[in-house]
């Protein structure tokens, strides 16, 4: 018996406006009013600047690690400045550009790498979630967002953010799943920067591209030059504008380039090269659109040094904050605390007071906190 085509065969498109060599394809270039064009390359110099910042205070041990941003601007920004203020902005833990873009302090963003609970608390009526460490596990909260949206006929789209890496996990394909099925308002942003920690796209994937994984779950999928602005842009308003309407959700991969550290605990000479580093540093999307916004007329020579003292005031700002108290540690977790965790938050309370009053006991005679069921009473359990 002969076979039957069920599917047309499927397409994946690919787009570049304003190419690494500055050329600049006309016919598709988005209509953006200048005074969004000079707030996305403020934006984008404002991100660069306090990433920068960021890792001179992190190796100064001013804050803890933190994931680096610097090469992927365009991606966030491109992407995030078509939500509207009652859009849901959904971060993995990279989006520190499209973060300030929607509203957060700098100062906010950098308790959270000292490890503030504060920093993670979006302000009053602010439609983000927080940064989210664990790989992929924002995405089927992303889904229920939008469908939750939906659901009520609110008139929202759901934007969420997430790294090549992720889509070797089971909550990215789960929450494909489901955004196809229920055909949600969400826009799945993918900044393919090449690289999972140390782990390169060829050997987490077989697929030509990332955008392709999107057909199976029944929705477009569209890969974009992740450091071309504009590509960007005009991808995600034709993804954002379907959402709205009620066409569903949509996939875009940005091919991008993470061209400093996974975080700043890492050390990227260990598995990539100069010679990769280098090539990708020409394709710069800063550089790239400086010049864009150049040839404009629209370049501001004094925004680098405002863009400076914007991030100096913050850090001072930050600085002057009083460190987290231990104690926080024990809250949010359970609605009821545990009696063991009650113990253990109790025993460190009494050191905590002891050392604020000079106590000299030492931590050994001290009474240890009961173990919890099944465990054994030793002070070093492995």
């Amino acid at each position: 018996m002969p076979r039957t085509a069920l599917e047309p065969r499927f397409q994946v498109e690919y787009l570049s406006i304003l190419d690494a060599d500055g050329k600049l394809d006309a016919a598709l270039e988005p209509d953006i009013p200048p005074d969004e064009l000079k707030r996305l390359y403020r934006a984008m110099l404002l991100g660069r600047h306090l990433d920068e910042r960021m890792v001179r205070l992190q190796r100064q041990g001013r804050v803890g690690t933190f994931a680096p941003i610097k090469g992927q601007e365009a991606a966030q920004l491109g992407s995030v400045a078509l939500l509207r203020s009652q859009d849901w902005m959904v971060p993995s833990f990279r989006e520190t550009a499209a973060m300030l873009w929607r509203g957060w302090p700098i100062e906010k963003l950098l308790l959270f790498f000292a490890g503030h609970i504060e920093g993670s608390q979006p302000g009053p009526n602010q439609n983000d979630l927080p940064i989210c460490i664990p790989v992929a596990t924002q995405l089927p909260h992303a889904v229920g967002l939008a469908y939750a949206a939906q659901y009520r006929g609110d008139d929202v789209v759901v934007m969420a953010y997430f790294g090549d890496g992720a889509t070797s996990e089971g909550d990215f394909h789960e929450a494909c799943n489901f955004a196809g099925v229920w055909h949600v308002p969400l826009v799945f942003v993918c900044q393919n920067n090449q690289w999972a920690i140390s782990v390169p796209l060829k050997k987490q994937t077989h697929s030509r591209t990332i955008a392709q994984k999107a057909l199976a779950y029944g929705f477009p999928g569209l890969q974009v030059d992740g450091n071309d602005v504009l590509a960007v842009y005009a991808a995600t308003k034709e993804a954002v504008d379907r959402a709205r309407a009620g066409d569903g959700p949509t996939l875009i991969e940005c091919v991008t380039y993470r061209l400093a550290m996974h975080t700043t605990a890492d050390d990227p000479t260990k598995y990539r090269t100069t010679e990769e580093v280098a090539e990708w540093e020409r394709k710069d999307p800063l550089t790239r659109f400086t010049a864009y916004m150049k040839k404009k007329g629209l370049h501001d020579d004094g925004l680098q040094a405002e863009v400076e003292a914007e991030v100096s005031e913050a850090v001072r700002r930050f600085e002057e904050i009083p460190a987290p108290d231990p104690l926080t540690v024990f809250d949010h977790v359970f609605a009821e605390m545990p009696p063991h965790l009650a113990a253990q938050r109790d025993l460190l309370a009494a050191r905590l007071r002891d050392d604020a009053a000079g106590s000299p006991d030492p931590p050994e005679e001290r009474p240890a906190s009961p173990p919890m069921r099944g465990q054994r009473n030793s002070r070093w359990q492995s």
